[in-house]
This record gives C-alpha cells, sequence and structure tokens, in this order.
C-alpha cells in the first residue's frame, strides 16, 4: 500500500477590509479551504492545490473589486470562450 503523502501548504497573509474579512472568511470555510482569522489580525489562509489558489482569488475579488468591474471582466471571460 503507497503511504499517503500530504502535499506543503502555503500560508497567505490576506489584508483587506475588516468587513470584508469575516465575509471573505466565512466563504473560504464553506469552501472547506482552512483560514483563521482573529479579531483585529488579519486573514490568513493555507492553499494546498491550484484549485484553492483560484478559489481564494475568486472569492477575494468578489468582496474587493467594485461591480462595473466584475461585469467588464465576466463579459470578457466570455467572449474568450465563444
Amino acid at each position: 500500500m503507497k503511504p499517503f503523502i500530504q502535499k506543503p501548504q502555503k500560508k497567505y497573509i490576506i489584508e483587506v477590509d475588516r468587513v470584508d474579512r469575516w465575509q471573505i472568511y466565512r466563504r473560504l470555510q464553506e469552501l472547506d479551504i482552512p483560514c483563521w482569522c482573529e479579531t483585529n489580525q488579519p486573514l490568513t489562509v493555507e492553499i494546498s492545490n491550484p484549485t484553492a489558489a483560484i478559489q481564494l482569488w475568486s472569492v477575494v475579488q468578489q468582496f474587493t473589486t467594485n461591480r462595473q468591474d466584475l461585469i467588464k471582466n465576466l463579459q470578457k471571460s466570455w467572449r474568450y470562450c465563444i
């Protein structure tokens, strides 16, 4: 039987607004991405694979980018798919 080898995980400090920080923290918890957030401290996120990295990026964008820029990015992405 092959031994289970866990991939190394990298921890990242995410500096965002206090209100956004807690919303991002909750969403990452829902996605089962390990993260920690204490009062008056930055959000710390553990990333172990490319999917988690993309999900982190997407969640942060959702809460920190203005609506018009999100719409433009989505329209741009759709053009590449067509």
